[in-house]
């Protein structure tokens, strides 16, 4: 079992505060909005693992930092994708993310704090999404800059939008405002971006007055089918992704260059 004071510090780029059971994680970039980067993509699992292995952890509330949620890409990273060895990696470390987030036996409510184009599946596997009015859906990575959708970012798009409004959403790149997402289900409430942790601690406060039992069964029989899929699908789908990658590395730029700055150019444009 892990204690809170054993991880508080231990991530560079997550903010942790636990205050009566209710444990506030902030991703940030050297205190600024988060941006995707490898060190991220590699140490999410220890981080949702130490939380879910925490049972003092009663109800938890994940968020970002600034204007956006996660809308870039740290230029430079994932630069050898290409290679069989670097995909290896990211299989590995992509199903470690999904299936420790969705290990952690407490209520997940996301505080989504502006756009997020990046991950947002990490997202949607929270039991509770409130929006800011300024949040904007994506999956900028995969299909719009020639990537297999396959990570995951396909099992929770099309788990929340249903099959066909999730394959358009997915090979479009097409933006979701917050009000639209809510529409459609993906979001549960949409407040003024200066409301959004406010509610989500004011959620996670009436969550809390409930037995420890309430909150963890609760948690694990409603993730329960988003478990199966991912545990069924997802290897599977990220393989797909590797095998199809050096159409976006040798189609253009080298290995080597800017793979991620490429895809932050079409989030800009």
């Amino acid at each position: 079992m892990a204690s809170f004071d054993t991880y508080q510090n231990k991530y560079n780029w997550a903010a942790l505060e636990r205050n009566d059971g209710i444990l506030e994680i902030r991703l940030h970039t050297n205190g600024e909005s988060f941006v995707w980067d490898e060190e991220p993509h590699d140490e999410l699992a220890s981080l949702f693992r130490d939380v879910g292995d925490d049972r003092g952890n009663r109800v938890v509330i994940l968020t970002g930092t600034g204007d956006d949620f996660c809308n870039t890409i740290q230029p430079g990273s994932f630069s050898d994708v290409g290679r069989a060895t670097t995909w290896e990696k990211i299989h590995f470390e992509g199903r470690r993310q999904i299936s420790a987030l969705l290990d952690i036996e407490a209520p997940v409510i996301a505080a989504i704090n502006g756009p997020s184009r990046i991950h947002g599946e990490l997202l949607l596997l929270s039991d509770i999404l409130i929006a800011s009015d300024t949040t904007v859906f994506q999956d900028a990575p995969h299909y719009t800059s020639g990537v297999v959708p396959g990570d995951g970012a396909n099992i929770a798009w099309m788990g929340v939008l249903g099959p066909n409004r999730g394959r358009y959403f997915l090979m479009t790149g097409e933006e979701l405002s917050a009000e639209e997402a809510k529409r459609l289900g993906v979001v549960g409430e949409v407040v003024p971006r200066e409301q959004v942790l406010p509610r989500a601690r004011e959620l996670a406060a009436q969550f809390a007055q409930h037995t420890d039992l309430m909150l963890h069964y609760s948690r694990i029989i409603l993730t329960h089918e988003w478990r199966q899929k991912f545990a069924a699908l997802q290897g599977y789908g990220l393989m797909m992704s590797g095998s199809a990658i050096n159409n976006v590395v040798n189609g253009g730029a080298s290995a080597t260059a800017s793979f991620s700055e490429s895809i932050n150019a079409r989030i800009v444009s």
